[in-house]
């Protein structure tokens, strides 16, 4: 049990740096529909480096989920993922007044059913990168679950809030961005922990909830046993005894 268990969450591969990274700026970028850009230089004193954003781009249909989309966003997260420099990653609208309309049907109308299949496969991967719903039963329950799938009815922020669907739910600024702003805040909370702890943490959790809690247990020793060796556990060790902020490197 324990060995593939090992194989599974070893996660403290040798770092390769971004080879490429999109901007919102750059000419070449503008015409992508997932954008990536590092929250650094003049909007460093708000954002500090480590921060990086995943633009979503498509405006005529509403970021929707089509296939140069979904293209464009597992590029951009598979580069990402080797990056060692992003410690908190950001998805964001370009769109004014909305966040991803859901699956392209208008595209999806148009593919055999072998190229749903397949097109449906790699959205089931993609939401699984993210961490995104696919654990809907869990999270809510089986027969409420149930219930907002069957009906398939549309819930506010606040009352997907009061379902615990979302952790946060804010009143909406004149500018459109309240739900940003709050996102961009929760993440300066996250950068100036240990970011491999952090990654280890967010690993523990998400195979935690797919096993029985003994076997849970084991992933959770499984992923501290890779934090003991790490710079940054020493750190925080010596800044606690010091009684000074840790100051985490990634290593």
């Amino acid at each position: 049990m324990l060995r593939p268990l090992t194989s599974a969450l070893r996660l403290l591969r040798p770092w390769k740096p971004l080879q490429t990274r999109g901007c919102a700026s750059d000419g070449a970028a503008r015409g992508r529909e997932i954008q990536v850009r590092a929250l650094e230089g003049p909007d460093q004193a708000l954002s500090p480096a480590g921060i990086t954003e995943i633009l979503m781009n498509r405006p005529r249909a509403r970021n929707a989920l089509g296939n140069v989309f979904v293209r464009e966003l597992l590029e951009a997260l598979a580069q990402l993922r080797e990056d060692r420099q992003v410690r908190v990653l950001l998805f964001r609208s370009a769109v004014k007044g909305v966040f991803c309309a859901g699956a392209d049907l208008k595209e999806r109308e148009q593919m055999s059913e072998a190229e749903v299949e397949v097109f449906v496969q790699r959205l089931r991967g993609m939401m699984t990168e993210i961490g995104g719903t696919q654990r809907l039963p869990r999270c809510l329950g089986v027969a409420l679950a149930k219930e907002l799938i069957f009906t398939g009815r549309r819930l506010s922020g606040t009352q997907a809030q009061v379902l615990g669907l979302v952790n946060h739910a804010v009143v909406q600024n004149e500018e459109g961005n309240a739900a940003y702003h709050r996102a961009r805040a929760l993440a300066q909370e996250i950068l100036p922990q240990a970011p491999i702890a952090v990654r280890l943490s967010k690993v523990a959790i998400d195979r935690g909830m797919e096993v029985d809690i003994a076997s849970g247990m084991a992933i959770e020793g499984i992923c501290y046993a890779q934090n003991i060796p790490t710079q940054d556990r020493l750190e925080g060790m010596a800044a606690f005894r010091e009684k000074r902020p840790p100051k985490f490197v990634g290593k």
